[in-house]
């Protein structure tokens, strides 16, 4: 039975540093619901944890490494490991959801016009429906945008991809009144 899988991109303590990241402790909050709520209906939580080079803030086993603390992380979770922006890219990612049979991803996270834009665009790419959470990503202002804009600006680019499955944008609020 084809299941849905949560992807949960970049949420490590190293985004604390710099600016501040637009709305966190609600992003934080709207990602563990929607990660209990995937679990709930059989899907899997899938947390995408960058590995950097040493010196930017999330090298492996540095404390910037390590998951944001309030995240509501459980044992059946998976981790996957990445070291470029798109989570598929040179991972076992989209190995990992054929072998769940997975056929909707539903993704979140940090940044979203870098990593979260890769990743959501891969998947798209590789066939999977795919919900973006519209109110479950973050990032910090840009020196040319502030961040709400950045995010306005994505959920709208996102809504009108070519798939040959389907996209949808949809607010925590939403996902969680779908009772598929």
């Amino acid at each position: 039975m084809p299941r849905d899988a949560l992807v949960v991109v970049d949420m490590q303590v190293g985004l604390l540093d710099g600016l501040p990241k637009h709305d966190l402790a609600d992003v934080v909050r709207r990602i563990n619901a929607v990660a209990a709520f995937v679990r709930g209906q059989g899907g899997t939580v899938v947390w995408i944890r960058h590995c950097g080079k040493a010196g930017d803030g999330f090298a492996r086993h540095e404390p910037g490494w390590a998951f944001l603390p309030e995240l509501d992380r459980q044992p059946a979770d998976l981790e996957i490991e990445k070291t470029l922006n798109d989570a598929f890219a040179g991972t076992a990612l989209h190995e990992t959801l054929q072998r769940l049979a997975t056929e909707c991803v539903v993704i979140a996270g940090w940044a979203t016009d870098s990593c979260v834009d890769s990743t959501l665009r891969s998947a798209v790419s590789r066939d999977y429906h795919v919900v973006a959470v519209s109110d479950a990503h973050t990032l910090s202002d840009r020196p040319h945008l502030e961040a709400p804009a950045v995010i306005r600006h994505h959920n709208w680019v996102w809504s009108d991809l070519l798939t040959n499955r389907s996209i949808r944008v949809v607010t925590t609020d939403e996902l969680l009144a779908d009772q598929r």
